[in-house]
């Protein structure tokens, strides 16, 4: 236990605790199943054993939901090789304009190509989705801008959802708790 202990006061913070925004009792992430840009079935299942990033984003998005993927992929770089142990989810909150041709570009856009899922899919399926997380999700009658909970997600490599970090969250602090989200 005291290992244990001691190995987990070595990731995060030099004290031990989270940079997370929010802490939360672990509980179960609700599962789901969408559709990558190429067409793959993608769980969230998928990533036990790794820490995953969820978010719920959209292409044409002006301003946050670029700087949140972006700032993901800063978070990722500053793991260096320790990488390996987060996956990025970002999940469509735009099931019109979000196209395969459309996430394929955004990720190429934002270096993320390879080292994020942008899961897609029908008005239907994403919106299960969105309501087992509790994301609103408004387009405004243009349908230019969607309105959106904005936020990320940390799910423990056991698949419960423990923290969670505003749409300005530092990657040094993602990075940061990354180790002790795939630890759990």
């Amino acid at each position: 236990m005291a290992a244990a202990a001691l190995a987990l006061a070595g990731c995060g913070h030099e004290d031990g605790t989270w940079s997370g925004e929010v802490l939360r009792p672990a509980k179960p992430a609700p599962d789901f199943a969408l559709h990558d840009a190429s067409g793959h079935v993608v769980r969230l299942s998928d990533y036990r054993g790794r820490a995953v990033l969820l978010t719920f984003v959209y292409t044409r998005c002006p301003d946050v939901c670029p700087l949140i993927m972006t700032n993901l992929g800063v978070a990722l770089d500053k793991l260096g090789s320790r990488a390996r142990t987060a996956q990025i989810v970002a999940v469509s909150v735009d099931p019109e304009g979000d196209t395969p041709a459309q996430v394929r570009r955004f990720l190429r856009v934002r270096g993320l190509t390879g080292r994020a899922q942008y899961l897609i899919g029908t008005q239907r399926e994403l919106a299960a989705v969105w309501r087992a997380y509790g994301i609103a999700v408004e387009a405004t009658p243009d349908d230019r801008e969607v309105g959106h909970s904005a936020t990320v997600l940390g799910i423990t490599g056991t698949g419960s959802e423990k923290t969670s970090y505003p749409q300005n969250f530092s990657p040094t602090a993602v990075a940061r708790d990354v180790p002790l989200l795939a630890a759990r």
